[in-house]
């Protein structure tokens, strides 16, 4: 195995932070990289520390998470951040993702999916708690089409590039977009097609005739 993944845990919460710490000490392969109780902090932190992903809380004294994670994902594009909270507004979520929060997880969420999310997101994934994924689609229904799920053009060509086995990296150099962008695209498409990750996303995109690979 090889070296553990850092996490920096940024929650104004002592007991939260001590509980996720508790979750992650139980994974070989996690570690708590330190953690921080603002915004601030944590950008900070992120600098000072380098670790390999960041769980953001959105509601913190000062800047606030949403604030924090566009500064982390502009001076660190390489250090993932996923949004941890209580809140799933729609407002929330958008500006998380345009962000460029690397996935948004509730903080219902179990060890299993929590711990899944951070192995994702460090190996270039993206990631949206079930509910999440379900709510932004239920707002959005009433926009889409039948027969395309409301994705744009763009969103199409990603998710095409995805079906046919093409990673981020790849992705980003065919469509001369920066990874942030195409990890903003397939959370948008997630939140489009009512799933979690990328390989619900393109069973569904075939199973509903949406893209075709042959």
């Amino acid at each position: 195995m090889g070296a553990p993944i850092r996490v920096l845990i940024a929650d104004d919460h002592p007991l939260v932070r001590d509980g996720i710490t508790a979750v992650l000490a139980t994974q070989p392969d996690l570690d708590v990289a330190g953690t921080a109780g603002t915004g601030e902090e944590a950008v900070r932190q992120v600098a000072e520390l380098r670790p390999d992903v960041v769980l953001m809380d959105l509601q913190m004294p000062g800047a606030g998470g949403i604030a924090a994670t566009a500064e982390i994902t502009a001076a660190h594009p390489g250090v993932p951040v996923l949004v941890l909270t209580t809140y799933d507004t729609d407002a929330d979520i958008t500006a998380a993702i345009d962000a460029g929060a690397s996935g948004y997880l509730l903080k219902q969420a179990g060890r299993e999916e929590l711990c899944a999310a951070i192995r994702t997101a460090t190996q270039g994934g993206s990631a949206l708690s079930p509910q999440v994924a379900a709510k932004v689609l239920a707002r959005m229904r009433g926009q889409t089409s039948p027969d395309g799920g409301g994705l744009s053009a763009r969103e199409m060509e990603v998710l095409t590039a995805l079906a046919r086995g093409r990673g981020n990296k790849q992705i980003a150099k065919a469509l001369h977009l920066s990874e942030a962008t195409v990890k903003t695209h397939l959370l948008h498409i997630y939140a489009k097609l009512g799933v979690a990750d990328r390989t619900a996303a393109v069973t569904t995109a075939l199973e509903r005739g949406i893209i075709r690979i042959g």
